[in-house]
């Protein structure tokens, strides 16, 4: 493999960055609308919808990209080492889309409960493993949030930390 294989394979793979921001962005975008006529309800559901359709545009174009990645390198006479790492690198990206995903889902189910949409409840996810953190307002409102968490798609685990404020 000569040198020009190696730099046009590092710059393939920085392409996988601007779509990770993308996401970002297109989720903190989704909770901006122009409210016009639209009652609460409206206005979270075109939000919650919002927020799905992106994470799952930007999972399908990561995942587009890293399999284009892999077809390159397996034209290529690139090194099994090189593959390996576009292969991770790739796979590391796909994991975190579909952790912003999950997140983005478990937002929405919270958001969508009378009780929780209220308190600001922090959802993280790492590899299909969601922490819930934040205020609850009571025992029965903590024990739902974990059950809408685990309802989603992708959900492996739940850890739930909310604290019941009375």
């Amino acid at each position: 493999m000569n040198e020009c294989d190696i730099e046009r394979t590092r710059m393939h793979g920085r392409k996988v960055l601007p779509w990770c921001a993308l996401l970002a962005g297109a989720l903190a975008l989704s909770a901006c609308d122009n409210a016009g006529d639209k009652t609460a309800g409206e206005q979270l559901d075109a939000a919650v919808a919002r927020s799905e359709r992106a994470a799952d545009e930007v999972k399908t174009k990561t995942q587009e990209m890293a399999a284009e990645a892999r077809a390159k390198l397996d034209a290529s006479s690139a090194g099994t080492d090189l593959k390996n790492a576009v292969s991770d690198a790739g796979s590391a990206v796909a994991k975190a889309a579909n952790d912003a995903a999950v997140t983005a889902a478990v937002s929405a189910g919270l958001a969508k409960d009378p009780d929780l949409s209220a308190v600001k409840i922090n959802v993280d996810t790492d590899a299909g493993k969601v922490t819930l953190t934040g205020p609850a307002p009571s025992a029965t409102a903590k024990a739902r949030a974990e059950e809408i968490a685990k309802g989603v798609q992708g959900v492996s685990s739940v850890d739930n930390r909310l604290d019941v404020k009375m």
